[in-house]
């Protein structure tokens, strides 16, 4: 982590005010992902600093609908294939949870934009898990330290994060 990429993810995507957030609390400040997503070299630059995290894998999993653009900068950094991962399967087509290529028998990483308790990427795993993947790692742009890293951990799923909150506020004082 570099304390000039966490203030300018910090500068690009920060607000204040009242915000609930998917986990259902209540928070007063709120990391707009989609703000550093929308502008090209600062989306690369953060994949970049995610590709560093990844394990040895053979498949990229974004999360709909924040993780799906940095699996997908990931996937042309490393070559590596990428699937896409609905919060619920759909209901017509294919009917699928995970959408592109196959994924079962493959080691496969969760790719996330914001981390807070890690709700929706556990049922998310739980999901990929069941139709195959060998899943053990989650890889995300922003930890919001709240409690995440723990709930993934507790369902033998480690959380590799490229900016924690932490960064995120020591980088005003750097």
């Amino acid at each position: 982590m570099t304390y000039p990429l966490a203030r300018r993810v910090y500068d690009t995507c920060h607000l204040t005010g009242r915000f609930r957030l998917r986990s259902g609390q209540v928070s007063e400040e709120y990391f707009d992902k989609y703000l550093f997503e929308g502008q090209p070299d600062l989306l690369r630059e953060v994949a970049e600093a995610m590709v560093a995290l990844l394990p040895d894998c053979d498949v990229l999993a974004g999360m709909e609908m924040g993780g799906i653009p940095l699996a997908t900068v990931m996937s042309q950094l490393t070559g590596l294939p990428t699937v896409f991962v609905r919060k619920h399967a759909k209901e017509y087509g294919t009917s699928k949870a995970a959408e592109g290529g196959p994924v079962d028998g493959r080691r496969v990483v969760l790719i996330e934009d914001v981390v807070t308790t890690g709700g929706a990427l556990l049922a998310s795993c739980g999901q990929l898990r069941s139709i195959g993947a060998q899943l053990e790692t989650v890889v995300c742009a922003i930890d919001r330290e709240q409690g995440g890293r723990e709930n993934l951990a507790a369902e033998a799923l480690q959380l590799r994060s490229a900016l924690t909150r932490r960064d995120l506020v020591a980088s005003l004082m750097a």
